[in-house]
């Protein structure tokens, strides 16, 4: 049990990036309890973990739950799955900036978000649009501790088969060999790395706004793996 009674909640539990989250926090013990807000019932059986099924259009409705030190929000659809650009909008944006009005209102010293590589207010791409909209108005509220993630193409098992995803994930394992120098930034990059990079922050003492581009968080878990391997040796 941690004596620091730190508490964790995370929004989009169920995701291909949330729910390997949820399995390295619950590994890692930093966190008395977590919170998992999602929409329908899930099967995780952990003391440390509690699930709350929630309505995300009335996320004030639980706003108590938002009385944690870290909130993780790996939200996210596709056009195809929302069917509407107002749909879409509703989950990759305004969920989001809810989530952080209210964790702000209840103390959160940290807020971390996965948003994507392209992420640009000015973007003509919508989804790339709504990403950068979503991280400007987060750094508008001015936070104690932001922190941006931004994956390039994900890799690793979701929920729903996207066939597009699929041809892509198999063309980039391949790509993946020849992107090098300064095509790095652009390399796919699996799931369980962005959670791992994730939990990782959460741990650190960094404040204010910081961004991690997707071949950062790549370095970032590189470097943590050398430490462990370096102890391990001693």
């Amino acid at each position: 049990m941690n004596h620091n009674k730190k508490n964790a909640l995370i929004l989009g539990a169920t995701g291909l990036i949330g729910k390997e989250l949820v399995k390295i926090l619950i590994k890692q013990k930093n966190y008395e309890k977590i919170h998992l807000l999602v929409r329908r019932p899930v099967d995780i059986s952990n003391e440390n973990c509690d699930v709350h099924v929630v309505d995300f259009d009335n996320l004030h409705a639980f706003q108590e739950l938002f009385k944690v030190s870290d909130v993780f929000c790996t939200l996210g659809t596709t056009i195809k799955k929302a069917k509407t650009q107002e749909v879409f909008r509703k989950v990759d944006y305004e969920y989001p900036i809810e989530a952080a009005k209210l964790a702000k209102e209840k103390g959160v010293e940290k807020f971390l978000i996965v948003t994507a590589m392209g992420a640009d207010t000015k973007s003509r791409i919508f989804y790339n649009r709504v990403k950068g909209e979503v991280e400007a108005s987060l750094i508008e509220l001015d936070l104690p501790s932001l922190h941006i993630f931004r994956p390039s193409l994900l890799l690793g098992e979701r929920e729903e088969f996207r066939l597009g995803e699929k041809i892509a994930e198999k063309a980039s394992k391949l790509l993946n060999i020849l992107m090098i120098g300064p095509l790095r930034p652009y390399r796919a990059i699996q799931g369980k790395t962005v959670a791992a990079a994730m939990a990782a922050v959460s741990n650190s003492r960094k404040s204010g706004i910081n961004v991690y581009r997707s071949h950062e968080i790549e370095k970032m878990l590189d470097t943590l793996c050398g430490r462990v391997s370096k102890k391990i040796t001693r």
